[in-house]
């Protein structure tokens, strides 16, 4: 955070420069929350990020970068920046920037990750609404985010993955879902790429092996944040069913999906809220 925000952007004349913002204005958009004000004309720029280890992320990632990280500021005391939704495997873009926003933000100096994604539940007890603490994943889909050579700088070759989502903060979650009269449950989340919805026979193998809800994102994120030794804590939002044993007449509908995401967003907001306010 700092008095200055430094980043690497490109200049529209062949070169990528070394660009400095020195006393970012920081406006207070809520009680105890605020928010950066960029100076103008910075809007539109390209931005490339560069590792430590020389190697970037080229291209223009302006639209990726205005669209999601568009809100920063304090929760009371805490500093944060938030994301507005994410980049997702199957709109086709390599896994390098699906967690290219992680990786930014523990640069930045953030030092927890909270996740959030719809999902269906697989577990049969559980239904459309119900949030659910996610206690482990299951993951046999996607690029694992680390392929490739090691960016020392950020994390060790083989990181250690017995503990992807932080117990401390599961149990804080538990203690003031209580308060507010909000129900959690927890368990396995499962990752597919999408962007089809599965099939029953998959839904029925995905609960054989200890799945509880199925989803599209989140896994790669957890990876990359435990590889930089981010404590992560994720919570799915029950969208829709995902049994074997539907009704003739069911569809799995997208809209319902949102719809269903939507409507969850106050009591998730007021959970997160309390969580952050409490570190």
């Amino acid at each position: 955070w700092g008095d200055s925000i430094y980043a690497y952007f490109w200049t529209g004349d062949g070169e990528w420069k070394n660009a400095g913002y020195p006393g970012a204005v920081m406006t207070e958009v809520e009680d105890g929350i605020y928010g950066i004000e960029w100076p103008e004309g910075k809007e539109n720029e390209t931005l490339n990020v560069i590792f430590n280890d020389g190697s970037n992320q080229t291209g223009d990632l302006t639209a990726k970068i205005n669209g999601y990280f568009n809100e920063s500021g304090y929760v009371k005391d805490v500093p944060v920046v938030c994301m507005k939704g994410r980049v997702h495997y199957y709109e086709g873009y390599p896994i390098s920037d699906v967690v290219l926003p992680t990786r930014l933000m523990k640069m930045m100096g953030a030092e927890i990750l909270f996740l959030t994604n719809a999902s269906g539940g697989i577990n049969p007890s559980f239904s459309a609404g119900d949030f659910m603490m996610l206690t482990d994943h299951i993951s046999l889909w996607a690029p694992n985010p680390l392929i490739g050579a090691n960016i020392d700088e950020l994390g060790t070759r083989f990181p250690d993955m017995t503990r992807p989502y932080d117990k401390e903060l599961r149990k804080m979650a538990f203690e003031l879902a209580a308060r507010y009269c909000i129900e959690l449950k927890s368990g396995v989340y499962f990752a597919g790429t999408g962007p089809s919805y599965e099939t029953p026979a998959e839904y029925k193998y995905f609960r054989l092996i200890g799945a509880d809800v199925v989803g599209m994102s989140t896994i790669p994120e957890v990876i990359v944040a435990r590889h930089s030794d981010i404590p992560v804590f994720g919570m799915s939002v029950v969208t829709n069913e995902a049994h074997d044993d539907y009704a003739e007449d069911y569809f799995n509908d997208g809209d319902d999906v949102v719809v269903a995401a939507n409507a969850a967003a106050d009591r998730m907001t007021t959970l997160f809220t309390e969580i952050i306010r409490t570190l």
